[in-house]
């Protein structure tokens, strides 16, 4: 989806100084490391169940297993493609991928939740200087002539891994029970040893620059501040709504933290976040629709498989053949999208595709109670890709096309950073949603030991029958709460963004 990063850091002329054979190693080190983010990305949100009934974890805590990693990778995004021009972008590629194995090697064998949780935000530090350099170091590695194929190459293989992580995950799942989560993690250690051999044995050295320099000041700002807002959305662990003191008092906390974020980047000689590219419309226009769109997107693509898994009784593999037509609608149709938006202007293109999204939406929150994955999920789930498929290619165009030449690898990495703030948000804010409502739906049965995403053992008939409608009703409010946002989204874009009709 939304997985660009920064290429600004390598930006070579129409030449470049890397033989073809060490240009084919670059691009295999680059698909390899990008397929680590991909599968942990896209198989996640099926795992939950498996995850929560293997470890004992709560809701708070699975939010965090999702949180943890997005909360570093968003707010540190910048930071890392400005990394790799300071110290060489090889050498922190190569540490991103490094820090990614170790702590998915730890994820793999973690004993306890909070083990799983503080090494995910490692992963996520790993991610934030391995993004950026996916592409920064194609871009460096190959003449500008031959850079088109080389991306092409990348951007079909890293949908091929997200088309087929969930499926293959699913029927792991299925098939192995509910240890096999620690596989999703596991299969990383291959794949970075692969990557990280390649770029040490294979790929020269690129030189530094101390002219750049790190904003740590921001980065700090913006990484507290996020984890206060989280935390105080999410609680400290259990599976009720935190009270209303905890969440003013940590949201208010970190509220602040960010206002003292954009104060600095408004006054700092270096900023991670230019602000005066946001006094452009088309650029404000896009960034706003690309938080309120991906958050939507992220709240009810993690909590729908958790719904249906654990609220239905919907194997891991049933959910991910059902999610399948969203990877593939994205992959077959965006290059179509492109060259409509070429045609037309993003905004008409973009409107639509998250007017469908929002329109799935409503349309799985309306028939949640029937709880049917094949004839009601799979082919609303093929109207949201659908939907994105009309959104992502035509984003981009937004992003890149709203800003000067020399801006257009920062405005990437910052649209990109926004998309996983957004989700960050996003599964915090539902999260205590579907624990609020479901709480309320189970009205005078709120005493049984009963939680939203967690299937229970030893309910008689009619106390299953409450269960599982104050699941669907929680369900329900997140879908049509972001099918709202989509609608927004598509107003946005009709407002701000180039329209040629």
């Amino acid at each position: 989806m939304n997985d660009h990063g920064s290429v600004a850091a390598g930006e070579p002329g129409t030449s470049s100084a890397y033989s073809p054979v060490q240009r084919r190693y670059v691009l295999i080190a680059a698909i390899l490391a990008s397929s680590m983010a991909f599968i942990d990305g896209s198989v996640l949100s099926i795992a939950i169940p498996a995850l929560r009934a293997d470890l004992g974890a709560t809701l708070a805590d699975v939010q965090w297993v999702s949180n943890g990693y997005l909360l570093f990778l968003g707010s540190l995004l910048l930071l890392g493609g400005a990394a790799g021009d300071r110290f060489g972008l090889r050498r922190v590629f190569g540490l991103g991928i490094g820090l990614f194995v170790v702590a998915s090697l730890v994820c793999a064998l973690a004993p306890q939740v909070w083990v799983l949780i503080a090494f995910r935000g490692l992963q996520g530090i790993g991610a934030a200087l391995m993004v950026p350099g996916s592409l920064a170091i194609i871009a460096r590695a190959y003449p500008r002539a031959e850079r088109g194929k080389a991306i092409g190459l990348w951007a079909a293989a890293s949908s091929l891994t997200t088309i087929m992580g969930p499926v293959l995950g699913g029927l792991v799942l299925t098939v192995l029970g509910d240890w096999s989560w620690r596989l999703i993690f596991a299969i990383n250690l291959p794949l970075g040893a692969i990557a990280l051999a390649l770029l040490i044995l294979r790929v020269p050295a690129d030189g530094a620059s101390a002219s750049h320099r790190l904003d740590i000041v921001g980065a700090m700002l913006a990484s507290i501040g996020l984890m206060l807002v989280a935390f105080g959305l999410t609680g400290s662990g259990g599976e009720s709504v935190p009270p209303l003191s905890h969440v003013m008092g940590y949201c208010g906390s970190g509220a602040l933290l960010l206002a003292g974020f954009v104060w600095w980047e408004g006054r700092v000689r270096h900023p991670m976040l230019p602000l005066r590219l946001f006094a452009i419309v088309p650029f404000a226009g896009a960034n706003v629709l690309t938080f309120t769109l991906y958050f939507a997107l992220t709240g009810v693509t993690f909590y729908l498989p958790m719904t249906m898994i654990a609220g239905w009784g919907a194997s891991p593999a049933e959910v991910s053949l059902v999610m399948l037509p969203f990877g593939v609608a994205i992959t077959l149709i965006s290059g179509l999208s492109g060259q409509l938006a070429d045609r037309f202007g993003p905004g008409p293109l973009i409107a639509l595709g998250a007017v469908l999204v929002g329109l799935a939406f409503a349309g799985l929150g309306l028939t949640a109670p029937a709880q049917n994955v094949w004839l009601a999920v799979l082919p609303l789930i093929a109207l949201a890709g659908l939907g994105m498929a009309l959104v992502v290619s035509p984003l981009s165009t937004a992003v890149m096309t709203a800003v000067d030449d020399a801006d257009t690898g920062i405005a990437s990495g910052v649209n990109n950073a926004v998309s996983r703030v957004a989700g960050l948000v996003a599964v915090a804010a539902m999260g205590m949603l579907a624990a609020l409502v479901f709480e309320q739906s189970l009205g005078s049965a709120a005493e049984l030991p009963v939680f939203f995403g967690l299937p229970a053992n030893g309910l008689s008939a009619g106390q299953e029958g409450l269960r599982q409608v104050a699941t669907n009703s929680a369900f329900s409010a997140i879908a049509y709460l972001n099918a709202g946002l989509c609608l927004l989204s598509g107003l946005v874009a009709w407002v701000t963004l180039e329209r040629r009709l």
